[in-house]
């Protein structure tokens, strides 16, 4: 994810403070890892820098607030980030076909944390489905992202299993 794209294509909805830029990125993008305040200004700092964004100064009773507004260069830059497709991912490198193949290459048994990982799995999927169940279209978009995502794995891992022994002897000194 592109935070600093993001909170740009917040700010291209409405200029916002940065608090309302963390809360907003928070409930729309941020499901299980919202995005720490230091990491919120930083960004914006660094996008006011670049021109991307100007700072509005708004005086009142306590402390001076800041209210970030898009500038046309800003504003451009969201356009260009969401007409151009994403690379496609094949996730060839993965960390659980490192660990299968480890497990193979060192004698370890490699069946044995294929079913563990299928069990983290579907334990995950199961806690998705309920995401779905309870919450709004948004929740249920992501939760679908994250359940096809990891029903590609398990096909991985039932393959895998089935070809555990070619494997083994395919990465074998």
């Amino acid at each position: 994810m592109s935070v600093p794209l993001t909170l740009l294509g917040l700010l291209e909805r409405e200029p916002s403070h940065g608090y309302d830029l963390k809360r907003d990125y928070d409930a729309f993008f941020g499901r299980g890892r919202p995005l720490p305040f230091g990491q919120v200004y930083a960004t914006l700092g660094r996008l006011a820098r670049d021109g991307k964004v100007v700072i509005a100064v708004e005086p009142g009773d306590g402390p001076e607030r800041k209210r970030y507004v898009i500038t046309e260069s800003g504003a451009s830059e969201v356009n260009a980030w969401l007409v151009e497709p994403l690379e496609p991912e094949p996730h060839l490198q993965t960390v659980l076909f490192a660990k299968v193949v480890l497990a193979l290459m060192l004698g370890r048994p490699a069946e044995d944390y294929l079913d563990t990982q299928r069990r983290a799995h579907l334990a995950r999927m199961r806690e998705l489905t309920e995401v779905k169940r309870g919450g709004n279209l948004v929740d249920a978009l992501l939760a679908d992202h994250g359940l096809f995502h990891l029903e590609a794995d398990l096909r991985w891992i039932d393959t895998t299993v089935a070809r555990l022994d070619g494997l083994a002897k395919a990465v074998a000194r």
